[in-house]
């Protein structure tokens, strides 16, 4: 694999990531399948909003640290950001 390839960029406003490459597409593509089918499991044997929400919500903190790890692994550093810097050449009116 190339080094200076990016799965992810820096999202331009605020802190957080985007997907760039279709390795990034297909990673985000699995947290939300597997967030989903985490939810559908759950609703086969929950009774009660409360028992949905204890045992739905463990288990999202758990795909979601993984994101985040692969996001930071393999993309840009995160920091907060506003738009366009002015350093940036495309910003030149």
């Amino acid at each position: 694999m190339e080094q200076n390839k990016l799965w992810f960029r820096a999202k331009r406003y605020g802190w957080g990531w985007v997907p760039c490459s279709w390795q990034g597409w297909s990673v985000l593509v699995m947290y939300l399948f597997a967030l989903l089918a985490n939810a559908k499991s759950l609703s086969l044997y929950i009774h009660s909003g409360s028992e949905f929400f204890t045992d739905f919500f463990p288990e999202t903190y758990v795909l979601t640290v993984f994101l985040i790890i692969i996001c930071y692994a393999t993309g840009e550093k995160p920091k907060w950001r506003w738009g366009k810097s002015d350093a940036d050449p495309k910003n030149q009116n």
